[in-house]
């Protein structure tokens, strides 16, 4: 059955045997080419995504009869085959011109038309059409639970659980949906007052103890949400554009999400995990957790349900006791960071208990006491639990006891507490689990298309037979939607020698140099010892001699100036291997720096042939902060392999070149144009925040990075340490001090070129949808506040575009031909979608520059919110393709355009300066957050936190590196 749920259509109409021939559709879908043939045959485009030619084009986008119409009437608009409730393209040729019609605004433009560069090819598209009864209402209500005291997660769901199950409740079951929280739909109005009284008792339990703590669930009614002013929004009439319909949108996902909180686990927001998906083992203690992702979105003339897959870590449930064990061999203490957020089970008091670790101690059970008055004083937790419960404990004198007490220590020992099932975990995971991760979820395409539809639509509830769904009406196709999409031909790239031949969105570097190779006058080589066996013996090592002659002969043929031959080397002597963030070995480090440094000669750059990465972090603060050296990192096992050496090396003198202010390619004429037709500055902004395993009190630190050339290639940064919600509760998001990092790289800009850009454009990346208004609200007047900065006699104002670029979406396009696609089944480089499932008013797309080597790979999301510059679908979206090829470090298009690119490297260079803070586990920080009274996490606590940040920021990246690509 083909999908009614796009919001335009292919260009070229596509002939019978073409259709067969390049649709590759699983065998469930077999019915999709009976449905083509069919409206073949009857003269129709299966491929117009949109209404039948007899359609009303202006038919309500939700449709489908009286929703209280029987099963049969549902199951037939289900499975009902041909009719269609999309746009035509003269409907979508309409909207735009309905667009045309309105002011322009350089706040949140309108969409100015759909690209046409490039071949037009379809996908698939992981958004399902959903269809509504014209006449449907959802009643929305506030829940409240009372008393609040005691309430967490688990205990709110279990109430939920209890509300549903009783008898009061009965006769609304199947008709409201609810989230666990404070909010609960219905399809039926409920009396008011709505309150139940529910006695609580654990799963498991068969009903309430005597004593048990009693709730009240009361909900209290707030508005009734029907679909007139969804259907007008959807229709895509200007006018309704500031309309908000985010109440209906979020009530539907609370519908069709029901079947999934009831039988699965929710993590996050739209994201679940059943006991039934796959889970593997990732690292001691931890497992990923396969799930998926569902969440409606509104396209032109339609709703769609975008389903996705999803993976999680979860915690391997087990007793606590046995992996504390397992620890203990590794020579290891069970470290904070895995049990900071978990959640164990008890059942030594008759029944199951739920608590969360807050502290493991030090103490086992035999030397832990407490005041025990039924046992007369001071007494062991080992006595405690053989006197009371008949339990002999297994390790009372080799593992610590547990606290599990929210306000006052409850002690309980390992080994009477289960980790629990189907348990998320909620940390920072450490980088050898989280490579774990990634290379199990890493699956094709195809397999991930399969995956949702065979069992994503089946663990939602979204087939046949979901009876919330049956109760409002709600019907979802179970075909993924089919959009027009177009495939960019790649520019052509630059060298001294001339061009070079793009395939597959790359190039070969061999034997090729440098558009601008840069120069070394003066460089050294730093070796670093450490005891391993891969290691150079020392200066006078052959072997070291000849692969730096090797790597000086690879610069030399890229075209990089050397002055003179072979280096001076500084050698460390062995480093202490003694505490976890190596701080006693970068001193070391840094005093044979000062020894073999020329005082009155700082070195253009040092070669630092590192053991491991365990010391990357604390040499990077050492040199860019504190000495203003420039370096560039080898690891010495990976360098010395023969194979792909030579690919390593010029790997290598890619990130030499660029921070020595050269530039190692460009574009050609024809396809620089668009940024050189005027002079233009593009700007990158960025922000990272701390994560939640980060102390609290840390700031967040924001990066802007622009050219500050006209070759587009250089691109110094500006960083600054700010608030947020975590320093101060009204810290804001945004980045704070836009207009001095700005007004820096603008006086760096002009004092290269000779003048101020007549035209910026900026890249924002790490802004999600509901921030973009304030993008515009905070962020937009600091820029124009720079500008300002610049009047000198004359009033100085570029045009300025605002473009966010977000990663962060669930958004994929599976091809339908392997013509379209590469051999591990992506998408070509270069394919861009605007049509179908992309915003109805806002100026977005999708851009697929690179080639995803493995995996699914993931387009990135381009929204223009604001535009001076009045840019065309055309100009923007192959623009951004083309710069997508400029990126410094690699030979081939990245995911993300440049100017945001390097920002997040450079928001990543500055965590590295702050890493005890940011990483405290891992550094092993002994910085309390402790406040004068004692509590954790108190305002003098995260007070004290923020101020040390501060002064290990110090004066930030040192002077003789701020105008260079120091973070490349």
């Amino acid at each position: 059955m083909l999908t009614s749920h796009s919001s335009c259509t292919l260009i070229v109409r596509l002939k019978k045997a073409q259709i067969i021939a390049t649709l590759q559709i699983s065998v469930r879908n077999r019915r999709f080419i009976t449905t083509c043939n069919r409206l073949l045959r009857s003269g129709k485009n299966p491929f117009l995504i949109g209404p039948s030619a007899s359609a009303n084009p202006e038919a309500s986008p939700i449709a489908g009869g009286n929703r209280r119409g029987g099963r049969d009437s549902r199951e037939r608009r289900v499975r009902g085959s041909d009719e269609n409730v999309g746009p035509t393209v003269e409907s979508s040729q309409a909207l735009i011109a309905a667009f045309e019609r309105e002011p322009h605004t350089d706040e949140m433009p309108l969409r100015p038309g759909w690209g046409t560069n490039g071949k037009a090819i379809s996908l698939q598209a992981n958004f399902f059409a959903l269809k509504l009864p014209s006449d449907l209402t959802i009643f929305d209500y506030e829940v409240s639970i009372t008393p609040e005291v005691g309430l967490w997660g688990p205990r709110k769901a279990r109430i939920f659980e209890l509300f549903q199950g009783n008898p009061l409740c009965a006769p609304y079951l199947g008709c409201i949906a609810y989230d666990n929280s404070g909010r609960l739909v219905s399809s039926k109005m409920l009396p008011q007052p709505f309150s139940l009284t529910i006695p609580f008792f654990e799963e498991g339990v068969s009903g309430p103890r005597p004593n048990a703590q009693v709730y009240t669930v009361q909900a209290k009614f707030l508005r009734a949400l029907d679909t007139n002013e969804v259907n007008q929004y959807l229709q895509g009439l200007p006018s309704y554009r500031d309309r908000d319909i985010s109440p209906f949108i979020s009530a539907l996902n609370l519908v069709l999400q029901q079947h999934a909180s009831t039988t699965g686990v929710r993590v996050g927001q739209n994201r679940y995990f059943f006991p039934e998906t796959e889970r593997h083992g990732i690292a001691l203690g931890l497992q990923t957790w396969k799930g998926f992702f569902l969440s409606v979105r509104p396209v032109y003339k339609q709703l769609m349900a975008n389903v996705n897959v999803s993976a999680t870590p979860s915690y391997a449930p087990g007793n606590l006791a046995v992996l504390m064990a397992e620890w203990n061999q590794k020579n290891e203490n069970m470290p904070k960071w895995f049990f900071d957020k978990l959640t164990i089970a008890t059942t030594h008091l008759g029944y199951q208990r739920k608590h969360r670790i807050h502290r493991v101690m030090s103490t086992t059970a035999r030397h832990t006491e407490f005041s025990c008055a039924e046992m007369g004083g001071m007494v062991s937790v080992e006595r405690y639990f053989q006197q009371k419960y008949k339990i002999k404990l297994r390790y009372a004198d080799t593992l610590p006891v547990i606290d599990v007490g929210a306000n006052a220590p409850v002690y309980l020992p390992a080994e009477v507490c289960e980790i629990i099932p189907y348990q998320p975990f909620r940390g920072k995971l450490p980088a050898q689990a989280s490579a774990s991760m990634v290379k199990i979820s890493t699956r094709s395409s195809a397999s991930n298309a399969n995956s949702i539809i065979n069992d994503g639509l089946r663990l939602f509830g979204l087939q046949d037979h979901n009876p919330t769904l049956m109760n409002f009406g709600i019907s979802v196709r179970k075909e993924m939607a089919i959009v027009p999409a177009r495939v960019l031909p790649p520019p052509r790239i630059l060298y001294q020698s001339g061009h070079l031949v793009v395939r597959q969105g790359g190039w070969n570097l061999i034997d090729v140099k440098f558009c601008a190779p840069g120069r070394i006058d003066n460089w050294v080589v730093l070796l670093v010892r450490d005891g391993r066996k891969e290691e150079f013996n020392g200066v006078d090592d052959p072997r070291l001699q000849d692969f730096l002659q090797m790597f000086l002969l690879q610069c030399q043929s890229s075209g990089i100036s050397i002055g003179r031959g072979l280096p001076a080397i500084i050698t460390t002597p062995p480093l202490p291997r003694a505490n976890a963030n190596r701080q006693d070995a970068v001193a070391v480090i840094a005093k044979a720096l000062k020894d073999g440094l020329n005082n009155k000669q700082k070195p253009s750059v040092m070669l630092v042939l590192l053991p491991d990465k365990s010391l990357y972090t604390g040499l990077k603060r050492l040199c860019d902060v504190q000495l203003g050296i420039h370096t560039v990192c080898m690891f010495v096992k990976t360098a010395r392999e023969l194979k792909g050496r030579q690919r390593y090396f010029a790997n290598v003198a890619l990130k030499l070149n660029s921070k020595l202010g050269g530039i190692n390619h460009s574009l050609d004429t024809q396809s620089m144009r668009w940024l050189t037709e005027k002079k233009t500055m593009t700007v990158g902004i960025d922000v990272t925040h701390p994560s939640s395993m980060s102390m609290k009190g840390m700031p967040s630190i924001a990066a802007v990075v622009a050219n500050a050339d006209d070759k587009f290639a250089q691109f110094p940064a500006s960083l600054r340490l700010q608030t947020n919600r975590n320093v101060m509760k009204d810290g804001e998001e945004m980045v704070q001090d836009l207009t001095s990092m700005l007004v820096e790289r603008l006086t760096l800009y002009k004092k290269n070129v000779g003048a101020l850009p007549k035209r910026v454009i900026v890249y924002r990346d790490g802004v999600s949808e509901s921030q973009y208004n304030l993008v515009n609200q905070k962020e937009l007047p600091q820029i124009l506040k720079a500008f300002e900065t610049f009047n000198a006699g004359q009033k100085y104002r570029p045009s300025l575009s605002i473009v966010v670029c977000g990663k962060r979406h669930h958004a994929r396009f599976p091809g339908t031909s392997a013509v379209h696609m590469t051999k591990n089944g992506n998408t070509l480089p270069g394919t861009v979608v605007d049509q179908g499932v992309t915003d109805i008013f806002n100026f977005d797309f999708y851009l697929q520059a690179h080639d995803g080597l493995q995996g699914t790979v993931r387009p990135t999301h381009y929204t223009i919110v604001y535009d001076e510059n009045q840019l065309s679908a055309d100009a923007i979206q192959t623009g951004i393709h083309h710069a997508s090829y400029m990126y410094a470090r690699a030979t081939k298009a990245v995911s993300l355009v440049p100017p945001a690119y390097y920002a997040d490297l450079a928001c990543e260079r500055a965590r590295r300066y702050l890493a005890p803070l940011f990483d405290p586990d891992k550094a092993g920080s002994t910085l309390s957050t402790k406040g004068a009274n004692g509590q954790e996490d108190s305002e003098t606590g995260r007070k004290k936190v923020y101020d040390r940040a501060v002064q290990m920021w110090g004066n930030g990246v040192h002077q003789d590196l701020k105008d260079s690509m120091f973070y490349i």
